[in-house]
């Protein structure tokens, strides 16, 4: 996957995810915390060098923390200087859902979980290769897992 192809994505329309999960407010209130309610549901940022895994190292996979899809492999994660954990690449393609952001009067691309839509981050063109992408995500949008 190259930037182009996000490009796409985020304009025309996104690949099919592995499968979905809805709930209401109420009900991932009753599994989240306050902070990770506002990250993952209401496209919050945690404030940089705060979060949990900005400077984890240990090997394993990342899942969405609402609905424990796995989205990025620790492998592919590296230290990108911005303060918030950053990768490489998702997992598999359809996992992650692209989404132009006009917000704070700049375009960006907002990433999200593609099974729950939860708000996950961003994503750049200015990573390692061989993606040359850099997915600068919120710790509060995932969790460690074996």
């Amino acid at each position: 996957m190259k930037w182009i192809d996000v490009l796409q994505w985020a304009t025309k329309g996104n690949l099919t995810p592995p499968q979905r999960v809805e709930k209401t407010d109420e009900e991932w209130r009753k599994i989240l915390s306050p902070e990770e309610f506002a990250v993952t549901r209401n496209k919050g940022t945690e404030r940089p060098w705060t979060g949990e895994y900005c400077e984890a190292h240990e090997p394993g996979l990342y899942a969405c923390r609402c609905c424990a899809t796995p989205l990025f492999d620790s492998r592919t994660k590296f230290e990108s200087g911005t303060g918030w954990p950053s990768f490489a690449a998702p997992v598999e393609d359809n996992v992650i859902k692209y989404t132009k952001d006009t917000s704070y009067g700049m375009t960006r691309v907002e990433v999200e979980c593609s099974v729950c839509d939860g708000h996950l981050g961003h994503v750049f063109p200015d990573g390692p290769e061989p993606t040359g992408l850099r997915y600068c995500i919120n710790s509060a949008s995932i969790k460690l897992v074996g």
